[in-house]
């Protein structure tokens, strides 16, 4: 059993983001038996849900003449667009059956705001906007995370970085984790991990 200072943060296992989804990572499905492995092991435990609605403005489809894995510029700054994924109430927006989501002490839902994506667990894409976790965290004690989840190289490494950045002691489990690897992003995210003081653990 892990000490009462430690959380556990589950980044997005959701429908469409495991194979057979919208935005489908590679593998995604098979990191579930090991997070619920490690479930019983944390005092803490966080999930996170993607959680967009309809024509959200990261959605290719929301501007014309582009396609999914282009970018276009936000006021935020560069902006990734994807397929239409994890829309509110969708199936694809559920969390993996398998996955034990009983466990979770708290989700936090994230991408909400039609006009800025979220891939951070701790911040929307201006690097401002709060989603409350760390708040949470901070009223249950908590001061070192484990994250696991999708994708290693979006969600989980941005949560990651902000985590540091906000003073919490991080660990990434890429063997519960999964990546997209959007034109190097994976090697990317890693030295972004690393150069923030992340412990990335293959």
């Amino acid at each position: 059993m892990h000490d009462a200072n430690e959380a556990l943060i589950v980044i997005d296992v959701q429908n469409d983001f495991c194979p057979g989804g919208a935005l489908a990572v590679e593998g995604g499905d098979k990191i579930v038996p090991l997070i619920n492995e490690m479930l019983p092991d944390f005092h803490v435990k966080v999930f996170t849900q993607d959680w967009h609605p309809a024509a959200h403005s990261s959605f290719a489809s929301s501007h014309d003449g582009k396609e999914p894995y282009q970018t276009t510029e936000m006021p935020y700054g560069t902006q990734v667009l994807w397929p239409d994924h994890c829309i509110q109430g969708s199936i694809g927006a559920k969390f993996h059956d398998n996955l034990h989501r009983d466990r979770a002490d708290l989700i936090i839902r994230k991408g909400f705001r039609p006009e800025i994506d979220s891939y951070s667990a701790f911040f929307e894409n201006d690097q401002t906007t709060p989603t409350g976790l760390e708040g949470y965290l901070r009223t249950r004690g908590v001061e070192k995370l484990t994250l696991v989840g999708l994708a290693t190289d979006f969600c989980v490494a941005y949560s990651a970085v902000d985590g540091r950045r906000l003073g919490f002691d991080i660990t990434v489990l890429e063997e519960a984790c999964r990546g997209i690897d959007l034109d190097g992003s994976l090697d990317a995210a890693r030295r972004a991990m690393r150069d923030a003081g992340v412990h990335v653990v293959a």
